[in-house]
């Protein structure tokens, strides 16, 4: 019998038997498909769990990715079979944890993915367009699959992310504030018809479109910001590159960012979450207890989330490994949450 969490996760993250604040609940992409050096892809390796492997816990939250959905495909963009993400997120649900989907979306006009910026937003939202009826295929097919995974905790989704940089097709670069709320405004209409009940994650990246100061990051979220009808929760994706040499410049962009998310979620009365973090291949020792630690207990966050941990790429990875000379740093980190 599988363990179960340290949470029962309703609609916040709620620590259960404790008697200090509520902890943060930690979120690892991809965690039971695959992990450094193994994967269950191709169906010939036993269960597995990334955290649990270190911990002995599974994780109080999961992240999975829709990259690919929208095409009718199999797969998704990590390999990923969407058969096996649905069995996943079922099995998550039923031990109490919870389940993040991000969607790295194909460019409803060139066909490219989701990194293609060649083509600015305008055509992809005219009603009248052949490619609004791809992007209304594209939603629809995501909206299908979402409704047709039966959970007892909402699924928390986090479309159209990292808006604030210039690597995504919806990125400011080629994607008009207005033209972003009306993304926003389909995406949401589509599940509305059918009856998807998610929550919904707005989670912008660098936030460097005014000055570099907390009161130029929150300018940024509010023209962006989709509105309080489609948002439930606030949040924004931040990673550390580099080792010791790059703290300074993560922490100075993580807390302009987790303070501008934390007055707007404030202000608009909504939960507030570190959507995406890391430092690849744990490049900076104590990085978990030194950097993360504070940075979390610092802001009002339910949940933390980091990226996945590659089997076919050797330094890809966020979390350590069995043996990894950071996996005592993690296991204290996961239990100071």
């Amino acid at each position: 019998m599988e363990l179960k969490h340290r949470y029962i996760l309703l609609s916040l993250f709620v620590c259960v038997g404790c008697s200090h604040r509520p902890s943060i609940a930690f979120g690892h992409q991809d965690d039971v498909c695959y992990g450094h050096e193994w994967s269950r892809l191709s169906g010939d390796t036993a269960y597995r769990s990334c955290i649990h492997d270190i911990t002995g816990q599974y994780p109080d939250l999961i992240g999975f990715d829709l990259g690919g959905i929208e095409l009718g495909q199999a797969r998704n963009l990590d390999s990923v079979p969407f058969e096996l993400m649905r069995q996943e997120m079922i099995r998550q649900d039923n031990r109490g944890g919870r389940v993040t989907l991000s969607w790295h979306a194909r460019h409803p006009m060139t066909g490219g993915t989701a990194w293609d910026t060649t083509a600015c937003m305008n055509l992809a939202l005219d009603s009248t367009a052949y490619v609004y009826d791809t992007l209304v295929v594209y939603i629809t097919r995501v909206a299908q699959f979402v409704a047709a995974v039966q959970t007892q905790s909402p699924i928390i989704f986090r479309p159209w992310h990292e808006n604030s940089g210039n690597w995504f097709w919806w990125g400011r670069n080629v994607c008009s504030a207005e033209q972003y709320h009306q993304l926003w405004h389909l995406t949401r209409h589509i599940f509305d018809q059918y009856n998807v009940q998610v929550e919904w994650v707005f989670s912008p990246d660098k936030l460097t479109l005014y000055e570099d100061t907390p009161d130029g990051a929150l300018r940024e979220m509010k023209e962006f910001y989709p509105g309080d009808e489609y948002v439930d929760i606030i949040g924004t994706d931040c990673y550390h590159f580099g080792a010791e040499e790059g703290i300074d410049d993560y922490l100075h962009r993580a807390h302009r960012q987790l303070l501008a998310a934390s007055q707007l979620a404030s202000i608009r009365h909504k939960r507030l979450a570190f959507t995406e973090t890391g430092n690849e291949a744990i490049r900076c020792p104590h990085w978990y207890t030194n950097v993360l630690l504070p940075l979390c207990h610092q802001y009002p966050i339910e949940y933390v989330h980091v990226w996945r941990n590659a089997w076919d790429i050797e330094t890809h990875y966020y979390i350590p490994y069995s043996h990894h000379p950071e996996q005592a740093d993690f296991i204290q980190f996961y239990h100071q949450l």
